[in-house]
């Protein structure tokens, strides 16, 4: 099913960039869209992975410098029973997380340092069990191979702009057809992320919950993740909004869209459906409680040992240190932090 949805979901985004390229220029633009339409398929199977990564300054780590971070994905890895994905740190101060790669034995997993500083090391762990999940199911590809034909799509957008003086332009609708291309190009990321569905979070959110073993951990960490989105922007997403979808929470800042255009379910339901699991799983759950989730910490009795290897109990506090290396050379939560 996910190879047919990757198959309809290209078709689909090479018709949309046909269709822009003949209302600029006619059956030639159209002509010259398709090629640009099947270079940027095999270009984006190949490389939106590493473009993906590159806008959003993502930087490469491994268990010499980051070594709980690493050792966390390695082992939720190696219980979903994936090869172990090339790790990523993105140096921004929103709490946010996504996969890329074009298959399991070429994906990547990419946290920010603000997910690692303003959650629990229970909670980082169910969030990269959610990127695992979505690496599991490859919708890393069709993710990665949205975001750069919105791109290119966008492009063609402001390709219109410059034409839309020229009198000599061959678009059979003339100024009108020129003009339509400026007003489709704004809204092509938009199709674009609702051509992904939604029930892909639900899925990648249920296995996951399973790969970790607690659903209330990522249930918390969502609330926290939403929460940090609102009041915390992503410049690099808001330069690249094509790029949105890819992440575990919505990154662009304020985003108030109505459902129907909405690249994520509502966090609200996400919680609720991942409570609803906790308490068929037996792990309690959040009964009289709002959509807010609670802390797993305050509501899942801990197991013996998590998925990592080490007691599932509530961390404490760490007390400021002096900074040490990292790769950006500084130390945010102390010697005994959660991804030195």
């Amino acid at each position: 099913m996910n190879t047919i949805r990757t198959a309809m979901l290209l078709a689909a985004m090479t018709a949309l960039f046909m269709g822009v390229g003949f209302l600029i220029g006619g059956t030639g633009g159209m002509m010259i869209a398709l090629l640009v339409a099947a270079g940027t398929n095999l270009f984006s199977y190949w490389n939106a992975d590493k473009m993906v990564l590159s806008m959003n300054r993502a930087v490469e780590v491994d268990e010499k410098n980051a070594p709980e971070f690493h050792a966390i994905v390695q082992a939720l890895a190696k219980q979903a029973g994936l090869p172990m994905p090339r790790t990523y740190l993105i140096d921004n101060p929103q709490p946010n997380a996504f996969a890329t790669g074009r298959n399991p034995q070429n994906a990547a997993v990419a946290a920010s340092t603000g997910l690692l500083e303003r959650l629990t090391h229970e909670e980082v762990a169910a969030v990269m069990a959610h990127e695992l999940a979505h690496v599991q199911h490859r919708d890393t590809l069709t993710m990665t191979i949205v975001a750069t034909f919105a791109g290119a799509i966008s492009m063609l957008g402001n390709f219109a702009f410059f034409l839309g003086g020229n009198r000599n332009n061959n678009s059979p609708f003339g100024f009108v057809g020129v003009l339509a291309a400026m007003i489709v190009a704004p809204f092509a990321a938009m199709i674009v992320q609702m051509a992904v569905s939604r029930t892909r979070e639900y899925e990648a959110d249920r296995r996951g919950a399973e790969i970790c073993g607690h659903p209330l951990w990522l249930a918390s960490a969502l609330d926290k993740i939403a929460r940090g989105a609102e009041r915390i922007p992503n410049p690099d997403a808001e330069r690249n909004p094509a790029m949105a979808h890819l992440f575990i929470i919505n990154p662009l800042h304020g985003e108030r869209m109505d459902s129907l255009f909405s690249t994520h379910p509502s966090t609200e339901n996400r919680i609720a459906a991942l409570q609803a699991m906790a308490r068929q799983m037996g792990g309690g759950g959040s009964q009289g409680t709002q959509s807010r989730a609670p802390a797993p910490t305050e509501t899942e009795e801990p197991q013996s040992a998590g998925p990592w290897g080490k007691p599932a109990a509530p961390q404490q506090p760490v007390e400021p240190a002096e900074p040490k290396s990292n790769p950006w050379g500084r130390n945010p939560t102390g010697p005994k932090g959660r991804w030195q």
